[in-house]
């Protein structure tokens, strides 16, 4: 299993709408960068993945699952672009910001600290075990 990060503005997309698509899920599209659905191309289902309010919140607060692998993005029709489906799995008890995550010695390389902008990106074990506990999150 491989594990995630997926950053949304909560005014376009929050938690709670993730939440609201139930077992259903929904698409992870109008991703525009090509690193970032490079690392969509490279999911599988069932892998894992932090929810994560970008803008004023900037702080992880739930955990997603891979529910269908990278396909075609339905919003758009140029063929370059791919997505995957996730859908909610936990909610964080308590969300943990992107300024405990700089003051973490042990997230120093985390993606978000070094690649702040991506909208998609990887996540180490180690990096997934130590925010889940944070967040009061099961691994």
């Amino acid at each position: 299993m491989s594990y995630w990060l997926f950053k949304s503005e909560p005014s376009t997309w929050s938690w709670q709408d993730q939440v609201t698509k139930g077992d259903a899920g929904e698409e992870w599209d109008g991703v525009r960068n090509y690193q970032a659905r490079n690392f969509m191309r490279q999911m599988a289902v069932g892998d894992r993945g932090f929810f994560y309010h970008s803008q004023k919140e900037k702080a992880v607060v739930g955990t997603v699952e891979v529910i269908a692998a990278a396909h075609p993005d339905s919003s758009t029709d140029d063929p370059r672009w791919e997505c995957v489906d996730i859908k909610a799995v936990q909610a964080a008890k308590t969300p943990v910001t992107l300024e405990q995550i700089k003051q973490e010695p042990a997230l120093s390389e985390m993606a978000l600290v070094k690649s702040a902008r991506l909208s998609v990106q990887p996540v180490t074990e180690a990096e997934w075990r130590l925010v889940c506990e944070m967040a009061g999150l099961d691994p």
